[in-house]
C-alpha cells in the first residue's frame, strides 16, 4: 500500500500543534545611513530639496513656453510649445512625487509600529500616546522646531511649499488662459476669400483652372497665398478650407438668389461641418453626398449641401465663384454666412454685412 492510501491518524497529528504560539518579536532594525551618519543625512536632505527644486523649474519652464512661445504660426512653433509645456508639467508633477518618495525613505522614521489589540475605544493613556505619536512623527519630518521655535530643516519645508503651490500653474494658467479669449464673433463670420482670389490645391498652392475638374472629381482647395502668411496661418486655413466639386449640370439645382455662384456644374462649399466644425471630405459620386466623419452628418452636393441626414442644422455655406481671363477658377467674394458651428451665430449677431464683400474690402 502506498502512503497516499494509508489511512491518516488525525488524532496522532493532532496532539502535536501546540496549544499556543510564541510571539516572534520584531525582526533586528537595520538603521540607515541618514539614521546613523549626519553627513548621510545632509546629504538626502539637499536631494530633497534638489528635487522641489526641480518641480519648480519645471513650472517656470511650463509658463514661460505658454507665454513666450509663438502659437499661432506654423505647425513647428505649435509642436514645440506644446512640448515644452507638457515637458514643465511632467517635471512639476515629477519632482514633487520623487521629492515626497525619497524623503519618506531616507530622512522620515522607518521603524517597526506594534499596536496590541485593545477594546473600540482606547484607554486615556493610549490616546495620549498615539498624540505623541504624532508629535514625534512631525519632529522626525523636520517640519517640527527643535524646541527653541526654530525649524530643524527649513530648506526642506520651503522647498517643499514653493513647489507645492507652483506646480498647479503650470497646468492650471495655460488652460484658463485659453477660456474666453475671443468673443467677437464677427471673427468667425468672415475668412481670407476675397473678389478675384483664385482658389489653389490644398497643400501646395497650385491655381485651379476649370478645365482641370472633371466631372465627378473633388478637391480640396485653400486662398491663394494662404502659404505666404507669416502669422495666423492656421488659423486662416481653418476657417477658409473648401471642397471644389464637379457635377453634371443637369443633376444641379440651383438655389434660389445663386444663379452665378458656380459655372458648368462647378460649385464650392465650405469644407467646415456646420455641427461641430469637423472637416467634411468624404464625397461619394453617384449620390453627391458629403458625409462629416465626425458625426455622420450628410448634406447633397447638388442641391445646395442641404442637410439630408445627421445632427447638422444647416447647409454648408458656398462660396460664389466665376472663372477668370486666364481660366482659372476664382472667388467672387467671401461666405455670405458664418462658416462652421452654428453656434457662433448665437453669442452675436453676425449676419449683417457678410454679403458686402467687395474687390478688396476688409471686413
Amino acid at each position: 500500500m502506498s502512503t497516499a492510501d494509508k489511512p491518516v491518524d488525525h488524532e496522532s497529528t493532532h496532539g502535536d500543534v501546540p496549544d499556543s504560539f510564541e510571539d516572534p518579536g520584531l525582526p533586528y532594525h537595520r538603521p540607515r545611513r541618514a539614521d546613523v551618519d549626519p553627513k548621510a543625512a545632509n546629504k538626502a536632505e539637499r536631494q530633497v530639496a534638489a528635487l522641489f527644486g526641480l518641480s519648480i523649474l519645471g513650472t517656470i519652464l511650463a509658463l514661460g513656453a505658454y507665454f513666450m512661445i509663438d502659437m499661432t504660426g506654423e505647425i513647428a512653433s505649435i509642436r514645440f510649445a506644446n512640448m515644452m509645456i507638457g515637458l514643465g508639467i511632467f517635471l512639476a508633477m515629477m519632482g514633487i512625487g520623487l521629492g515626497a518618495i525619497h524623503w519618506a525613505k531616507t530622512l522620515m522614521r522607518d521603524h517597526e509600529m506594534v499596536e496590541e489589540r485593545h477594546a473600540l475605544r482606547s484607554s486615556d493613556e493610549a490616546r495620549a500616546g498615539a498624540i505623541q505619536n504624532l508629535q514625534d512623527g512631525v519632529e522626525d519630518s523636520g517640519l517640527g522646531s527643535d524646541g527653541s521655535g526654530t525649524s530643524r530643516r527649513g530648506l526642506l519645508k520651503g522647498s517643499l511649499i514653493t513647489a507645492v503651490l507652483a506646480a498647479p500653474l503650470a497646468l492650471l494658467v495655460p488652460q484658463i488662459g485659453n477660456m474666453g479669449g475671443q468673443w467677437n464673433t464677427r471673427e468667425f463670420a468672415h475668412t481670407m476669400w476675397r473678389q478675384g482670389m483664385r482658389l489653389t490645391r490644398d497643400p501646395d498652392g497650385t491655381p485651379i483652372k476649370a478645365a482641370d475638374v472633371t466631372i465627378g472629381s473633388a478637391f480640396h482647395v485653400i486662398p491663394d497665398g494662404l502659404n505666404d502668411l507669416e502669422h495666423g496661418k492656421i488659423e486662416a486655413k481653418a476657417k477658409a478650407v473648401v471642397l471644389l466639386i464637379r457635377l453634371d449640370p443637369r443633376d444641379l439645382k440651383i438655389q434660389p438668389g445663386r444663379e452665378d455662384w458656380s459655372f458648368d456644374g462647378i460649385v464650392a462649399y465650405s469644407k467646415i461641418c456646420t455641427h461641430v466644425g469637423c472637416p467634411v471630405a468624404l464625397y461619394e459620386q453617384q449620390t453627391h453626398h458629403l458625409l462629416c466623419p465626425c458625426h455622420q452628418s450628410t448634406f447633397d452636393v447638388a442641391d445646395g449641401a442641404k442637410v439630408v441626414f445627421g445632427p447638422a442644422k444647416r447647409p454648408l455655406p458656398q462660396l460664389p465663384i466665376a472663372i477668370d481671363d486666364e481660366g482659372y477658377i476664382v472667388a467672387k467674394s467671401d461666405f455670405h454666412e458664418p462658416i462652421g458651428s452654428s453656434y457662433w451665430t448665437r453669442l452675436k449677431n453676425t449676419s449683417d454685412g457678410l454679403s458686402g464683400d467687395t474687390e478688396g474690402g476688409s471686413h
